[in-house]
């Protein structure tokens, strides 16, 4: 049996962030941008907040089975939950999405690599 890939997004809202909070946030800015979002398996956080107080976690799991994506997103939730709690941020809104690797279609690249295979 393979391994599947697992891409768990989980994002959120910022919720009741004091000064303090908040300043911490903007100091850490620059390792959280956007531009440096990445899956992995420790779970990357994302944020901009001069622009709204919307966050973004990218994890990276993996199972046997395709109904494993479940405790997948499930154990990316409870990270992103704890992560924030041991920093005292308030959040609102949370929701994940996940998807299995080995279910996304394929880019162009990787059909024509895939039909050299059978040529």
């Amino acid at each position: 049996m393979s391994t599947r890939t697992f891409r768990i997004t989980v994002r959120g809202v910022f919720h009741g962030l004091d000064t303090d909070q908040r300043a911490e946030l903007l100091e850490r800015a620059p390792e959280h941008d956007v531009l440096r979002a990445a899956f992995t398996p420790e779970g990357h956080l994302s944020y901009d907040l001069g622009a709204r107080s919307a966050f973004t976690f990218r994890f990276l799991d993996s199972g046997e089975e395709e109904e494993d994506v479940l405790e997948a997103t499930e154990r990316a939730e409870e990270a992103a939950k704890a992560w924030l709690a041991e920093r005292g941020y308030g959040h609102k809104n949370l929701r994940s999405n996940a998807e299995d690797l080995s279910q996304a279609p394929l880019g162009k690249r990787q059909r024509r690599a895939a039909a050299q295979k059978y040529v």
